[in-house]
């Protein structure tokens, strides 16, 4: 049986994702070239590695031993790199990140710089997940790395603090709320709101919150990025929830009003999650030791 470092890490992609197209996009495979691969993974095995169905894959008992010895082996490859790079100029350590969605986009941009910059041997994938579900990939050892919010699960991870996000709710000048210092995020309802697109992690935990008030959040138009929804807002298409850093790139333009949210879900200790440090390899290791310093 010979499965090669290529089939492993698209077998760990693809039980992320929980779809043979996603994890073929994430390794750098065509779908024809990940699927003729798997299909070689169960011919080997002798046995159906995944279920297919209409939503998706998902692991069978065949899978998810594979995907433990996937994990195991990949990691080793990964500390070696690791040591290795140390020594060997142009050897390439690799280090996956996930984050949510203030990490991702107001924390990490110019911290991740800085990294690159003093590590060149060193490439980082940084992907964007709600705070429980990176908090869950760290713990099963999809991802080295996370920053996520304490209001997730880090039983048996090392949890190092990394920033205070408060997200804010944003609103056009003159809009009923404007003038409010303070509001529950349920009276924020009664909006039409500017969402952000289906798979960001902000937009998916304030849904989460909008159904446990038993309400709906009314969604007028989703956009990609933070910037796009402060714009859209400006323009009068409605009101968002964001972070408080990138709601205040906004303010000088005049055009919106910042309303403090009281929930206390709005305020959220962000953090560096691990395994254990001393397991990680050397190049990851040095990261999530920048990003808890920084």
């Amino acid at each position: 049986m010979h499965f090669d470092l290529v089939d492993l890490r698209l077998f760990l992609h693809v039980a992320e994702a929980g779809s043979i197209t996603a994890g073929a996009e994430h390794a750098g495979l065509s779908l024809a070239s990940a699927s003729a691969r798997v299909r070689g993974m169960e011919e080997q095995a002798g046995a159906s590695l995944l279920e297919r169905g209409h939503r998706g894959v998902e692991l069978t008992p065949a899978g998810r031993t594979l995907l433990h010895h996937a994990r195991l082996v990949t990691g080793q490859m990964e500390r070696m790199r690791g040591e290795l790079g140390e020594y060997a100029r142009g050897l390439k350590g690799h280090v996956r990140l996930l984050a949510n969605t203030a990490a991702a986009a107001e924390f990490l941009p110019e911290m991740l710089a800085a990294f690159l910059a003093a590590n060149p041997s060193v490439d980082v994938d940084l992907d964007e997940r709600p705070s429980p579900e990176v908090a869950r990939a760290v713990a099963e050892g999809l991802a080295e790395i996370g920053i996520a919010a304490d209001h997730a699960d880090f039983s048996g991870l090392v949890a190092m603090p990394f920033r205070t996000d408060r997200l804010m709710l944003v609103v056009p000048r003159g809009h009923k709320l404007a003038n409010r210092g303070r509001v529950a995020f349920v009276e924020a309802l009664g909006s039409e709101f500017v969402g952000l697109s289906g798979d960001s992690a902000l937009g998916g935990h304030l849904e989460e919150h909008a159904a446990r008030t038993g309400a709906l959040v009314r969604t007028r138009i989703r956009v990609r990025g933070l910037d796009a929804a402060c714009r859209m807002v400006a323009l009068g298409a409605g009101v968002a929830v964001i972070p408080e850093a990138a709601a205040r790139r906004w303010t000088g333009e005049g055009a919106l009003s910042l309303v403090q949210l009281e929930d206390p879900w709005a305020e959220r200790r962000l953090m560096v999650i691990v395994q254990r440090l001393d397991t990680l390899p050397s190049h990851a290791r040095r990261l999530a030791e920048h990003l808890a310093a920084a």
